[in-house]
């Protein structure tokens, strides 16, 4: 990468080959100055496209990409700040490292990322325009999208595994959460297990309120296990056990989706939510915070008292309550 100050810029023209009046760019040749010294190159033609598209002009600071070729113009030389009176441009000074200087760039890339790019390549070579004209013949010809297969992504995990080997990569595990993991039937959970010895392999979290019960998938023998999970996947797992909220930390849950949803509550309200939280379950309790705010407006008031929290308690059934009534009428009145 070159990073610099453009003391002189010249372009050098030719007859154009193909014969006739118009004449073409052979190279351009570039001065190039920073505070330990300077270098005059001879660039590609191509490089000149780049320059009048940044309007690159003697005196500016730029940086040209050597691989690419790409051309940035950061601002004007601060040594010709006095040259005009009134100026409407950014005066950088001048680098003060060597002219040809090499810049480490980092790209964050998700795995998903390179199959989405391996399952939909480029059209191949030849110019801008002929890529574009192929590529759209070819799309034209084809589904827009590309199935994914196993065999594509270990090709792409050999790949990486061989960059991260030769150091041009470093591996940043990634995060899976998986809430209500007991839906997952056998066949995902034979899934997950093999994935999960792979070295690439992110981090699962799994989530579950459930005891023993029936592993999805598992039908007609109905094989039941701890929190509907395979006991080969069960026993990967680092458990964390979690206990029940206090009537405190319910209240205190309360006051934080209501400040996120700017809603106004008064203490007594905030205490009425924390008991039925701990009666019924704190996403009911959480629940009732938005049809108690349109009970309160339709009263008039903008903040929330504990009769508006009783009387929208009053119309609705929380999961515990509604299991309850179906087996008090032993489900009399309601469709099988």
């Amino acid at each position: 990468m070159l990073f610099h100050s453009c003391f002189e810029q010249t372009v050098e023209e030719t007859e154009d080959p193909l014969g006739g009046y118009g004449r073409t760019i052979s190279h351009v040749i570039l001065g190039l100055k920073t505070a330990k010294g300077s270098k005059t190159l001879k660039l590609d033609p191509t490089i000149h496209d780049s320059l009048s598209k940044e309007g690159v002009a003697v005196g500016d600071v730029i940086y040209i990409e050597a691989n690419s070729g790409a051309v940035k113009r950061v601002g004007r030389s601060d040594s010709f700040a006095t040259e005009f009176d009134l100026e409407a441009e950014e005066y950088v000074p001048i680098p003060k490292g060597d002219v040809h200087k090499q810049k480490t760039v980092i790209q964050d890339v998700t795995l998903h990322d390179l199959d989405m790019a391996n399952a939909h390549p480029s059209s191949g070579g030849g110019s801008s325009n002929q890529r574009d004209v192929l590529g759209l013949l070819r799309s034209m010809g084809k589904p827009k999208k590309t199935e994914i297969t196993d065999k594509l992504r270990g090709e792409i995990n050999k790949v990486v595994e061989q960059y991260i080997n030769q150091g041009v990569a470093e591996l940043v595990p990634g995060v899976l959460f998986v809430d209500e993991v007991h839906m997952l039937d056998m066949e995902c959970f034979t899934y997950l297990n093999r994935s999960l010895e792979s070295p690439i392999a992110p981090i699962v979290i799994f989530a579950t309120n459930r005891g023993i019960t029936t592993i999805r998938g598992t039908e007609p023998h109905a094989t039941k296990a701890p929190h509907g999970i395979p006991l080969d996947v069960l026993d990967r797992m680092l458990i964390v056990p979690t206990l029940p909220y206090s009537v405190q930390e319910m209240i205190s849950i309360c006051q934080i989706r209501a400040r996120t949803e700017n809603l106004n509550l008064s203490e007594d309200a905030f205490r009425l939510l924390g008991a039925i939280g701990q009666k019924a379950s704190l996403r009911y309790a959480i629940q009732l915070l938005t049809p108690a705010k349109l009970v309160a407006e339709t009263q008039g008031r903008s903040e929330i008292i504990p009769d508006d929290i009783s009387q929208v308690d009053e119309l609705f059934l929380d999961g515990k309550a509604s299991a309850q009534l179906l087996l008090s009428n032993d489900g009399i009145g309601f469709m099988s």
